[in-house]
């Protein structure tokens, strides 16, 4: 009984941290440009992509955080709440890695996010312009919670939806992916270990505290000046 009051409260605890983002981001003002605004940037430059039902200003704190430390951290507004299917998602965030030219770029997600990120990652078009990707609490081998709900945008995270069977192929990438994941996940319960990735546990219990994890922080960073060492020359497409 004791263990599933601690998993109720976990999980409480969870979506009022989710509902407190999401008003947080409805009064925010701050402009998409504002965190990429920043005249001599450390390297590399990040990109953010979050969750579904997640506005770039859900994850608006890491930007200021990493904004405030020296990087230049680019979002792509249009994605909205990130409803979309991944595909079409992916496409938008491609068309903003062009259109703002960025190279070497370390992509910062949570949940679709990272999904929509590996994407990235093994597109010929786009994938040479990215170092690596931290993912926050991201479904890698989908979520069977997905069965649970008839939308779409939830739909695509089943664990053999087609999207997320060609993602979990698509290895070669692995090696320059952190996947940081909380010990308790409501709603990726078969976890966000991915093989050949740098798999790491969060201490914070939920699906979005864990974007509040005290060690999340200290962990991009120190990945981002790693994927600065290892920095790649740009390249052609592959």
């Amino acid at each position: 009984m004791s263990r599933l009051l601690r998993g109720a409260g976990w999980w409480a605890a969870d979506y009022a941290y989710a509902v407190r983002r999401q008003l947080a981001g409805l009064m925010s003002r701050t402009r998409p440009e504002t965190y990429s605004r920043l005249p001599a940037a450390r390297q590399p430059p990040v990109l953010l992509v979050p969750g579904v039902y997640e506005s770039w200003r859900f994850l608006e704190p890491l930007a200021r955080a990493l904004h405030g430390r020296g990087y230049a951290v680019h979002v792509v507004a249009p994605l909205g709440l990130n409803r979309g299917s991944i595909p079409d998602m992916t496409d938008l965030v491609a068309a903003a890695l062009v259109e703002e030219d960025l190279t070497a770029a370390v992509v910062v997600a949570h949940s679709k996010g990272g999904l929509i990120g590996k994407s990235l990652m093994g597109r010929a078009d786009v994938g040479h312009r990215i170092s690596g990707m931290v993912a926050v609490n991201t479904p890698f081998a989908g979520s069977p919670y997905a069965r649970c709900l008839p939308l779409r945008s939830v739909r695509d995270f089943l664990p053999h939806d087609e999207v997320i069977t060609a993602l979990d192929a698509q290895r070669a990438d692995n090696a320059r992916i952190v996947s940081a994941a909380t010990f308790f996940d409501p709603h990726v319960p078969t976890g966000s270990r991915l093989p050949g990735a740098t798999n790491v546990r969060l201490a914070t219990p939920g699906h979005f505290r864990a974007l509040a994890d005290p060690e999340l922080l200290p962990l991009l960073v120190r990945e981002l000046e790693r994927f600065a060492v290892a920095r790649p020359d740009p390249g052609p497409a592959r």
